[in-house]
């Protein structure tokens, strides 16, 4: 009679409860749900048995149930409930394990955190890798490209953004019209692969602003403000007169009948840096002979005496009419110059690149003008790029030179002549960059040279007799001298070891320069005044990666 009775209950609890379980399970499209303990990123449950509840075969292998009829025993039910009710509870007990909790809407298949595993109802479990979902390519964004709070280094109504070129024309206008921005130029750059755009912002938005919503668009690349560069030079540091004229009769380059070892001039005797640098014992060994060096600089004099034929190619990244400019002159001739002035690597090729306008007074470059630089430094095959300019960290320059030094270009920069209190200026404090410091004549640092641990090594940048346009000369002052000249000394490394990669070229400049300062390397001088002679004898093999 009692199990008769059973019976009857199980039989009306469960016409009751199992529709609506069922109906809950087929809409939430359940198929053997389990629940993950704490802690186990990829638990699997094992599948439940399919025996009689209460028979000993509902939970073999399974999370144990409560005490009472779910136990799964031979005997019913071992809990404080008569064994009377067993049959009932153990099928109530079955169903309830069965379900998700209620805030729980689990895909089909067994619920685990990891995608790389799948299930598939006719096979064991497995481990396998999913393709990765289709998207929009993009490059990688290594960093946001938002700028500091306290940066105003930057064009204040512009922005500089990165897409990949597989980004379609109507993409690139919806991206514009969704962003309200105004689109002033674009390049496709060879060595990032991808194309960089200017856009204007019309509307007094923030930059900040902006570039934030930008980056949270996975069709764009990067994206950062338009940052502004400045030349690294002085006002002379003598007093009285400090410009001359070029002499015809007593300046005329020899390079057009050849400029070699033999019959180059000695230079001015005002150019104490040739002394310093050991510059003519080096030029003994090599001139720099073809190898083409880029300036990314204000405009160049072609026509300066000291210039004649010394100029392999030119590219103007500015809209502004072309016209020579102090600075630009001034370091190119220190490279390359063979006429009253004898530069660091007087037979050395020019790629005259124009970046920077002198408009306004001080010279400037943007972020998008130095890139386009960069870049077509790289495609013209230069083995050097002289950057005597400094200005903010800017992330889309970092990884144009990164490229660039990948492809055996070798970065030199200026340190900046912010002085000893300046935070780092870039691109000199990049990794992988030849960071140049300016010295004075009896080798003591500069007093507004940059000061720090990615200093590298040091040059004479104090009074140094340099050309400016119209043939003249005067004396000026600053690091972008120093660079300059270590620039040249690179280009006589390189005539003379053409595989010499750009980590050896940095490591042999720090290895054989003359330690000034306090001993071993320190942030006025790096490892000391750059020895050009010293750069080219040494053997590589026995120079050590220095750091």
């Amino acid at each position: 009679m009692r199990a008769t009775l059973g019976l009857i209950v199980t039989a009306a609890i469960a016409s009751l409860v199992l529709p609506s379980i069922a109906a809950q399970a087929q809409s939430n499209e359940m198929r053997s749900y389990q629940v993950r303990p704490a802690g186990k990123q990829n638990y699997v449950a094992p599948k439940q048995s399919t025996g009689t509840p209460g028979r000993g075969a509902g939970n073999s292998g399974g999370a144990r149930p409560p005490r009472g009829g779910g136990h799964g025993g031979r005997h019913g039910g071992h809990g404080s409930v008569p064994g009377w009710v067993g049959p009932a509870v153990g099928v109530i007990g079955g169903i309830i394990a069965t379900m998700p909790p209620a805030d729980a809407a689990p895909p089909p298949g067994r619920f685990i955190d990891d995608p790389n595993f799948v299930d598939d109802d006719d096979m064991p479990l497995r481990s396998a890798r999913r393709p990765p979902p289709r998207r929009p390519q993009t490059a990688r964004r290594a960093r946001s490209g938002v700028p500091p709070a306290s940066e105003t280094r930057m064009v204040p109504d512009e922005v500089v953004i990165e897409l990949p070129n597989t980004v379609s024309a109507q993409q690139v206008e919806a991206l514009q019209r969704r962003y309200r921005l105004e689109r002033l130029e674009s390049r496709t750059m060879t060595l990032a692969g991808t194309t960089y755009y200017r856009w204007r912002i019309p509307d007094r938005r923030s930059v900040a602003a902006v570039v934030r919503a930008l980056e949270a668009n996975t069709a764009v690349a990067s994206a950062q403000p338009n940052y502004l560069f400045t030349l690294q030079q002085s006002a002379p540091e003598k007093t009285g007169p400090t410009e001359v004229k070029a002499d015809p009769e007593r300046d005329t380059p020899p390079r057009a009948a050849g400029a070699k070892a033999g019959n180059m001039r000695a230079g001015d005797p005002a150019q104490y840096a040739l002394a310093k640098l050991r510059l003519g014992e080096a030029h003994a060994l090599a001139d720099g002979d073809n190898v083409l060096v880029a300036v990314i600089d204000s405009g160049v004099d072609l026509d300066h005496p000291e210039l004649k034929g010394a100029v392999a190619g030119t590219f103007d990244t500015l809209t502004s009419p072309p016209k020579p400019h102090l600075h630009g002159t001034a370091i190119a001739a220190l490279i390359a110059g063979q006429g009253r002035l004898k530069g660091a690597a007087p037979a050395a090729r020019l790629l005259a690149i124009r970046a920077f306008d002198p408009d306004g007074g001080g010279a400037a470059a943007t972020t998008f003008n130095i890139l386009k630089g960069i870049d077509w430094a790289v495609e013209n095959h230069a083995r050097i790029v002289n950057m005597s300019f400094a200005g903010p960290a800017d992330p889309a320059i970092q990884r144009a030179i990164e490229a660039a030094n990948k492809k055996g270009v070798v970065s030199i920069a200026a340190a900046g002549n912010g002085g000893p209190k300046s935070p780092p200026l870039y691109p000199a404090a990049y990794p992988g960059v030849i960071a140049v410091a300016a010295t004075d004549a009896n080798d003591r640092i500069f007093k507004g040279s940059n000061r720090g641990r990615h200093i590298a090594v040091a040059a004479p940048g104090v009074d140094i007799f340099v050309a400016i346009p119209d043939g003249g000369y005067q004396m000026s002052s600053g690091t972008s001298y120093s660079a300059a000249e270590v620039s040249g000394i690179v280009a006589l490394m390189i005539q003379r070891r053409p595989g010499l990669t750009p980590a050896a070229i940095r490591a042999m400049l720090m290895a054989t320069a003359k330690d000034l300062g306090p001993r071993g390397r320190d942030n006025d001088f790096g490892a000391g005044l750059a020895d050009a002679y010293r750069a080219l004898t040494e053997e590589p093999s026995r120079v050590s990666n220095a750091r």
